[in-house]
């Protein structure tokens, strides 16, 4: 699926352009933005590179990557990125993943942007389960994936090495049948 474009009454999901670097660079080069994710803080080069590999993944056949821009729809910034990725080793699954800038947390833009994720997951690519793993000590994600109907289903021992130390994940995960009789936000 190429382009991808989800949207609700806040945000829009599109494809990543050169032109996103500088503002994934906020994010993914912000210490306080990626303290629990899995890894450190990245180089504007290296976040070049990320964006350049999830552009050429965006039209690869098959696509097993959906790296996409989270725009703040009144203001047209980029304010978060989020990922899908499938999982070579399940049937129809993929692992998800998000990041947002730290000037929007707390106003529930991580609710929606996974919300949109998993629609692009379980509506446009037909996938039966999706799954993603979140440091134990993050408890905002924990709110935010448990907010919109994700499972907590255990832990992941010693699954991320960051700082010279190994760190446990949580997983939380979503079947297609959940999110189809999920309650619709109101």
């Amino acid at each position: 699926m190429y382009p991808v474009s989800r949207s609700n009454q806040r945000l829009n999901l599109r494809e990543l352009t050169l032109e996103d670097t500088e503002a994934v660079f906020a994010i993914y080069g912000n210490h306080e933005a990626t303290e629990h994710l899995s890894f450190e803080p990245r180089t504007l080069e290296e976040v070049g590179h990320i964006v350049a590999h999830s552009i050429t993944s965006a039209t690869a056949t098959p696509r097993t990557e959906y790296a996409v821009a989270v725009i703040e729809r009144d203001s047209n910034h980029l304010i978060g990125f989020g990922r899908l990725a499938t999982d070579p080793h399940q049937q129809r699954a993929a692992t998800i993943g998000f990041a947002l800038h730290p000037d929007v947390w707390g106003v529930g833009y991580g609710v929606e942007t996974v919300r949109l994720l998993l629609g692009l997951a379980f509506e446009d690519l037909h996938l039966h389960r999706v799954w993603g793993a979140r440091s134990p000590l993050n408890k905002a994600s924990a709110k935010t994936m448990t907010g919109v109907g994700m499972v907590e289903e255990g832990i992941i021992r010693e699954h991320i090495q960051k700082g010279g130390q190994w760190r446990d994940s949580v997983v939380h995960a979503m079947l297609e049948r959940e999110w189809a009789s999920r309650p619709q936000p109101g």
